[in-house]
């Protein structure tokens, strides 16, 4: 069964890739644009009326484009694969630029001056987006965003903001420690397909803490459980960073007694007992755990 989440081909074009494997009246390999916004919306289709979101992009992140349709862009996510509609708006192609940094506190703002105190206005991005930074004076780095970051008018493709040195780190620079990523989301709200500080779901939660360490990570728990880590025995102990997944679900384990996941119950980041969680959701109807995983390199093997 062909995984519309990954298929990168709709009824009218198709990638490259997918010649004499499926139908369309046309094939390209498309194009890269930017997010140009702090938060896009991933679509299953070009509803501007409330379609329910799959996932979303931050400011920064690439995608491949198809096509434009209805006020909508057909793409394919540069960091994880998926595959979907977003607003044409949310993007453009001419501030694509070679991110320097990421966002590493739980989120930062931008200012128009490299002065808190004289900045009225500040815009809030989350976690994870990445930024191009042009200078960096010891407190403040200095930075160009697409002009669609906010409402104010500007000459070209970019404008000058500033954002704490503080909240960034060097995009080579990685995390080593996933759990301490996932920490830094602990009361974030509850999102159903949220990827960022302002509202995560369970897999966006596991998403960004992995990616932030250089571990690649598809989007949804599904994919998640097929494709992360290898099984653990019933008899092996959990130990910090592996995975619980239910159906549906996922968590992360932070000790012994503890995991921590983005779930509808506290509708927020939040922790909580293993033996609790695994015995709540039972009772709730969503099932057994159906597989616990340890991902290589945390320092467990």
């Amino acid at each position: 069964m062909i995984d519309r989440r990954l298929h990168f081909a709709n009824e009218r074009v198709a990638h490259d890739s997918l010649k004499g494997q499926v139908e369309a009246d046309t094939f390209v390999d498309g194009h890269l644009e930017t997010v140009a916004v702090i938060c896009a919306d991933i679509m299953a289709k070009p509803d501007i009326n409330g379609e329910r979101i799959d996932r979303q992009l931050l400011l920064g992140e690439w995608v491949r484009v198809l096509e434009h349709h209805k006020g909508h862009a057909f793409v394919r996510s540069e960091k994880d694969g998926y595959v979907g509609w977003v607003s044409a708006f949310d993007l453009t192609e001419h501030a694509l630029q070679s991110p320097t940094h990421v966002v590493a506190s739980r989120s930062t703002h931008l200012y128009k001056h490299p002065d808190m105190k004289l900045s009225r206005c500040a815009w809030a991005i989350s976690h994870g987006c990445r930024l191009t930074v042009a200078e960096d004076n010891g407190r403040f780095a200095k930075i160009q965003m697409p002009c669609r970051i906010d409402d104010s008018t500007c000459d070209g493709p970019y404008k000058t903001r500033f954002v704490p040195i503080q909240h960034l780190r060097p995009i080579s620079q990685l995390d080593v420690d996933p759990i301490a990523v996932a920490e830094l989301y602990l009361g974030a709200p509850y999102l159903w397909g949220g990827n960022s500080a302002f509202g995560i779901d369970c897999s966006g939660l596991v998403q960004a803490a992995l990616l932030a360490c250089g571990i690649a990570c598809p989007g949804d728990s599904d994919m998640q459980e097929a494709e992360l880590g290898r099984p653990l025995a019933e008899d092996e102990p959990l130990q910090r960073g592996d995975l619980l997944f239910w159906k549906g679900h996922v968590a992360m384990v932070v000790d012994n007694e503890r995991l921590i996941h983005a779930n509808a119950h506290h509708m927020a980041v939040a922790y909580e007992g293993i033996d609790e969680a695994i015995a709540r959701i039972e009772r709730q109807g969503d099932g057994p755990v159906t597989s616990r995983k340890r991902l290589e390199g945390l320092g467990h093997e």
